[in-house]
């Protein structure tokens, strides 16, 4: 299993993909290293050379941010927004969804299992 990045990427997948398993490289930029690098798509994981996973490396570390410096920095910045108090710091530190989405219906990744509240009954009712 090639080690790039501090991560074991799958040797059965194509190279192209196994470096999506690093966060912070998705497909766009998965190819733009393969095109960089010189390195054919189509070639597994398990079959890149010694040499091609160092050129890989090396390209990640010089132009993109990923793993644990780029969870420390989106960290950063959503608590920067908390400081500050703006809007998207509130919904942050509520819970809520932060980019406009309705919250009356749906939202339940954000606001986690539903809670049920017991419907009151009137004084009238209790007679």
């Amino acid at each position: 299993m090639p080690r790039i990045a501090g991560i074991d990427i799958p040797n059965e997948k194509r190279a192209i993909v196994a470096l999506q398993y690093i966060h912070g490289i998705g497909p766009a930029i998965a190819k733009r290293i393969i095109e960089a690098t010189g390195i054919n798509p189509a070639t597994r994981a398990r079959d890149l050379t010694e040499d091609e996973t160092k050129r890989i490396a090396i390209e990640i570390e010089q132009k993109y941010t990923v793993e644990g410096a780029l969870r420390r920095l989106v960290t950063s910045n959503v608590q920067r927004l908390k400081d500050i108090g703006c809007y998207r710091g509130m919904r942050h530190r509520k819970g809520l969804p932060a980019r406009g989405q309705r919250t009356k219906t749906n939202s339940r990744t954000r606001k986690g299992k539903a809670k049920t509240v017991a419907v009151k009954r009137s004084v009238k009712a209790m007679r």
